[in-house]
């Protein structure tokens, strides 16, 4: 249901409880009751003594529970505090309205007499409800451990009403501040290192581009897609908006640090048994992966091993003529629950949640910085990044990789590394500064600039850049070999025939909102996920055809606008250059604040990086 029917439907909501009638007994006029926007200003005025508060009917997230609170507090004004009549006034009133408005004997009273016993007894489930609605099962045990190691004042409030009240509020207060200013965000991978690192704390500024207004409002506040512990959905899709965008002090600007939803996390595998509930990602790799393991699992029988190069040639050739259809395989796979077919979990007859869907606002949050901006011209070349033709900006924690032959020097132990140059690796191997074992014959090292030239003048040497595979600039005239196509499947735009690669990327350019291209069966790869699932076009190829909404299409106009997001750890980052653009109503806000950091990895003094409290984010 759009936010559009919702609020024809507050508008339209005194008139069905007939306050017109009701503010007779209020003391109040009958025609204030008909005035749109200044009826709920009265309501809230007379029953709560807080007519504000009516202002938050206008925010999703926290509109239902604004509706909610002056239905139930109006109709307890009344007289109507049992379990029954709560669960009414929760969610259908309007049958308790009607029966105020007729019966002469309802007046309106006063707030309940907290000293009186059979007031509070009347009271007792009603506000059970209303704690429960607010924080389930855990608020109760509080409220209820409280109440044995403390008594009550005379007259005061339950706790059960005490601790109900306060959640409620503190949700509603939650729920406005982190939709619409400010957000807690800890960085979670290496992808950013080194400038921003794992065990970061930061705050996310969405006043910066204009908070969203949220697609899903009907969740809560305090978690963002799955309830811990419980591994269920932390929202409901009944009411569904779609995208708004208030207005923001700024624009997303090139090489912002940028918090956004994650573009490929439309469609994802749920395994409630991870935290954030689900296998990997980027459901779009598992895919490709995974159809690649269908295949070769249908070729058992067959010595893989033992074939040469023709054989393997074959092989893979015969994969790409059905890839499609092994695609379709792979998809019906996980569709059923089935784990990846060469994964433990699978050999021992386990299974997992399926396929499901999330809305925008409801997809992980990731955090890069923006490098390009709609309109720009990219392209990487041996891992460094142009845009518009000239070398971009080189962030002081941007992190490259480079070796360096044994034979050549030879480095102190891995403690001196980190003691000297701040050269840190992780027990899980999520980050590995200086790497002397992965390869035999050389030192790998992921380094910024700065800790680059310290090395090489310490050590009077030339570190080398790693290159991976390398197959754009030297083979842009010779025909892609049936691996090298199998290849292209993990970077975007994840299509056979497009070869890029994490350190040298075809030039390309970003979307703009408004620009109209010419789209053709050789440059369609690039923006089939903008046209389908950001803008919500059905799109088929039949021979060199393309038809948008069942009509053939020789040009495109894009309705929004794309960025282009990278990871300074640049070895290290599963960014734009695996899932490609990033939609404008992806865009979450900007980080602006490090309030705290906890190393995972060094245990001096709990592992807290001092040097990194209370920072602001360039």
């Amino acid at each position: 249901m759009s936010f559009l029917y919702y609020y024809l439907f507050l508008l339209a909501h005194p008139y069905l409880a007939q306050w017109h009638r009701l503010f007779v007994k209020l003391g109040r006029k009958p025609w204030e009751a008909l005035v749109p926007g200044y009826n709920y200003f009265i309501l809230y005025k007379e029953v709560l003594n807080k007519p504000w508060w009516s202002l938050l009917l206008a925010f999703p997230g926290v509109h239902i529970v604004m509706w909610m609170t002056i239905n139930v507090s109006t109709l307890r004004r009344f007289g109507f505090f049992s379990l029954k009549d709560t669960l009414q006034g929760l969610f259908f009133p309007y049958l308790l309205f009607a029966k105020v408005v007729k019966d002469s004997q309802l007046q309106y009273g006063a707030p309940t007499n907290w000293a009186n016993s059979k007031e509070l007894e009347q009271r007792k489930w009603g506000d059970h409800l209303i704690l429960f609605m607010a924080l389930p099962v855990i608020g109760h045990v509080l409220a209820i451990v409280l109440d044995k190691v403390s008594r009550d004042k005379p007259g005061s409030k339950p706790r059960v009403k005490e601790y109900g009240d306060s959640f409620v509020w503190a949700l509603v207060a939650a729920a406005v501040i982190r939709t619409y200013s400010f957000e807690p965000f800890q960085i979670p991978t290496g992808s950013m290192e080194k400038t921003m690192v794992v065990g970061d704390f930061l705050f996310v500024n969405k006043l910066a581009y204009g908070p969203k207004v949220p697609i899903t409002p009907l969740s809560y506040p305090l978690v963002h897609n799955i309830v811990p512990i419980l591994n269920i959905k932390s929202y409901l899709d009944w009411e569904k908006g779609t995208y708004t965008r208030l207005p923001g002090w700024s624009k997303v600007e090139r090489n912002d640090i940028v918090v956004f939803n994650f573009p490929s996390g439309d469609t994802a595998i749920l395994d409630p048994r991870t935290p954030s509930g689900l296998m990997g990602h980027d459901y779009h790799g598992l895919l490709n992966q995974e159809a690649f393991s269908q295949f070769l699992y249908s070729k058992r029988g067959t010595d893989l091993r033992n074939l040469d190069s023709l054989g393997q040639i074959q092989l893979y050739e015969e994969y790409i003529s059905g890839f499609e259809n092994w695609k379709n395989q792979a998809r019906a796979h996980f569709a059923a629950g089935l784990f990846p077919i060469n994964s433990q979990e699978f050999a021992n007859g386990m299974t997992h949640g399926g396929l499901i869907y999330r809305p925008v606002d409801k997809r992980e949050n990731y955090i890069k910085r923006c490098v390009g901006v709609p309109g720009d011209l990219i392209e990487i070349i041996n891992a460094t990044l142009y845009v518009n033709g000239k070398k971009a900006y080189t962030a002081p924690g941007q992190a490259l990789k480079y070796s360096v032959l044994k034979n050549k020097v030879v480095f102190p132990s891995t403690t001196e590394m980190l003691s000297r140059y701040g050269l840190e690796n992780s027990a899980d191997g999520a980050r590995t500064d200086f790497d002397d074992y992965s390869d035999t014959a050389s030192y790998i090292l992921n380094l910024t600039r700065k800790e680059r030239m310290r090395i090489e003048a310490d050590f009077k040497i030339k570190l080398t850049k790693i290159r991976e595979p390398f197959i754009i600039q030297d083979n842009l005239n010779k025909p892609l070999t049936a691996l090298q196509k199998i290849q292209n499947l993990d970077q975007f735009p994840k299509d056979l025939n497009v070869a890029n690669s994490m350190t040298d990327f075809q030039k390309f350019r970003i979307p703009k909102k408004g620009q109209r291209i010419n789209i053709n069966i050789n440059n369609i790869a690039w923006y089939k996920r903008i046209i389908t699932a950001y803008e919500g076009h059905q799109l088929s190829i039949k021979g060199k055809n393309i038809y948008i909404d069942g009509k053939k299409a020789s040009t495109y106009r894009f309705a929004m606008n794309y960025y282009w997001m990278m990871g300074d750890n640049r070895y290290h980052s599963a960014d734009s250059r695996v899932w490609g653009f990033v939609p404008e109503d992806h865009i979450v806000g900007r980080a602006s604040f490090l309030w705290f950091s906890k190393s995972p990895f060094v245990d001096s003094f709990l592992g807290i990086r001092f040097d990194r409290i209370f920072r602001f984010v360039d």
